[in-house]
C-alpha cells in the first residue's frame, strides 16, 4: 500500500485563468480613425481612379494627369511648394537659432514658442483676409510704403494674387512650423560638442561648419520635406485668395469633383491619388532623415 501510495502521481496544481490582454485597447481609437479617415478613403481613390463614369476599368484617368491640361497644375504645386519650404526652411531655421541661442529672456522664448504652435495652423479663409488687409492693393503695409516711402509694389509688378504673393502668404504658416520643428534639434546639440572642438583649436564657424551643421542637415532636410508636403496640399487658402483662379492641384481637384463645367469625379479621384502619392513620398524621406539625425541625440 505504501509503495502504490508513492507511486500515485501528485495532484496537479490549479492553473490560473489566463488573463485577456487589453493593453490595445488604448491604441483602438487610434486604429479606427486611421482606418475610416486614411485607409479606407486611400482605397476608395484608387478604385475611383481606374474607373470610368459607368464602373468599367479603365487607364484613361491616370494618362490624363500627363495632359497639358493636368500636368501644368502638378509643376505649378511642386513649385510653389519648394518655394515656400524653402524660404520656410532657411527662415525658420534661422528664428530657430535665434531663440535657441540669443540669450532670450524665458518668457520670451515661451512667447516665441506658443505664438509659432498658433501661427503654424492658422490658414484658410481668416489668413487670406488678413494678408488683403496687409498686403492687398489697399492694404495696410502696401498703403504704408506708398505713402510714406513713396514705395508702390503694385506699380513694381507685385500683386498678393500670384505666384510670389501665394508664397508669401504661405510663410506665415510655414516659418513657425520651421521653427517649431527645428527646436529639438537646436536643443540636441550638446555643449560638450563645442568645448571639444574650441579644445582642438576650432573657431565658431568651423564648430558650425563642420560638426553643428552635418548634425542638424538631416533635420533641416526632413522638416524642409514636411513644409513641402504641407504647402502642396493646401486649398482654403488658395480658393480664398484667388477666387479658383489659380490652378494648383487642390483648386483642379475641386473642380473635378465638384464644379459645374469640369466635372468628373474619377479624374478627380486620379488627381487625388497622384497627390497622396507625392506627399507620402515627401513624408517617407521624412521619416527617413528624421530616424538618421535622431542618432546624434542619443
Amino acid at each position: 500500500m505504501a509503495d502504490q501510495a508513492h507511486a500515485a502521481p501528485l495532484p496537479q496544481a490549479a492553473r490560473a485563468p489566463r488573463r485577456v490582454n487589453l493593453s490595445w485597447l488604448g491604441v483602438a481609437p487610434f486604429i479606427l480613425f486611421t482606418a475610416l479617415f486614411l485607409i479606407f478613403p486611400i482605397f476608395y481613390l484608387i478604385n475611383g481612379a481606374f474607373r470610368t463614369a459607368e464602373g468599367a476599368f479603365t487607364l484613361e484617368n491616370l494618362i490624363a494627369l500627363t495632359g497639358p491640361e493636368i500636368w501644368p497644375s502638378y509643376w505649378l504645386s511642386i513649385r510653389l511648394s519648394f518655394a515656400s519650404a524653402l524660404l520656410g526652411g532657411i527662415f525658420g531655421t534661422l528664428l530657430a537659432w535665434a531663440v535657441h541661442l540669443g540669450g532670450l529672456p524665458g518668457w520670451v522664448k515661451r512667447a516665441f514658442l506658443t505664438f509659432s504652435g498658433v501661427a503654424s495652423n492658422f490658414a484658410g479663409v481668416p489668413l487670406a483676409f488678413a494678408f488683403i488687409a496687409t498686403l492687398g492693393r489697399l492694404g495696410l503695409v502696401t498703403l504704408i510704403l506708398r505713402d510714406v516711402f513713396g514705395i508702390n509694389i503694385y506699380g513694381q509688378g507685385f500683386t498678393l494674387f500670384s505666384f510670389w504673393g501665394l508664397a508669401i502668404t504661405y510663410l506665415y504658416f510655414q516659418l513657425p512650423l520651421m521653427m517649431l520643428l527645428m527646436m529639438p534639434a537646436m536643443e540636441g546639440l550638446r555643449p560638450e560638442w563645442r568645448e571639444a572642438a574650441a579644445s582642438l583649436g576650432a573657431s565658431g564657424g568651423q564648430f558650425w561648419r563642420m560638426v553643428a551643421l552635418p548634425v542638424l542637415a538631416p533635420s533641416a532636410l526632413g522638416c524642409f520635406l514636411l513644409l513641402f508636403a504641407n504647402a502642396f496640399g493646401t486649398l482654403a487658402t488658395v480658393y480664398a485668395l484667388t477666387s479658383a483662379n489659380f490652378p494648383v492641384v487642390p483648386i483642379v481637384l475641386f473642380q473635378q469633383i465638384r464644379g459645374n463645367v469640369l466635372y468628373n469625379p474619377n479624374l478627380g479621384y486620379a488627381l487625388a491619388l497622384g497627390m497622396v502619392l507625392i506627399m507620402a513620398l515627401s513624408n517617407t524621406l521624412y521619416f527617413l532623415l528624421r530616424n538618421r539625425a535622431e542618432r546624434w541625440r542619443k
